[in-house]
């Protein structure tokens, strides 16, 4: 079994920065690849980035590409978010997930066997 812990979240102005992390415990083989999600209320579970156990094969959505950063720390079984130039519309609970490398999708939610319990992230205007 694994257990995905996160931390972080918060409540930021406009512009500002800030970094979650999300620390596996567990059979950490079975966390290969890791990604951040964000949710709404009322909307479906939206990709965020994603990247492998060594941080190679990263991905980001369009909405946020250029300004979030995904890294890993495997000796310390942590993922991290880097988030920069936040904007209100950023504001959301932030999932970290986990799946094997044996999956071939990362985009969609079906792709990750285990789930955090999420992290506010507000960004006020």
């Amino acid at each position: 079994q694994v257990q995905l812990v996160e931390s972080g979240g918060g409540l930021v102005q406009a512009g500002d920065p800030l970094r979650l992390s999300c620390e596996a415990f567990g059979r950490t083989f079975s966390t290969a690849r890791m990604a951040w999600f964000r949710q709404v209320p009322g909307k479906e579970r939206e990709f965020v980035a994603t990247n492998i156990w060594n941080g190679g094969d990263t991905h980001y959505s369009d909405s946020v590409r250029g300004r979030f950063t995904v890294s890993r720390d495997h000796a310390r079984n942590t993922m991290y978010l880097q988030m920069n130039n936040l904007k209100p519309e950023d504001t959301a609970v932030y999932y970290c997930a986990a799946a094997p490398l044996s999956r071939d999708g990362y985009r969609s939610s079906r792709d990750y066997d285990y789930w955090g319990q999420g992290t506010q992230v507000t960004v006020s205007s």
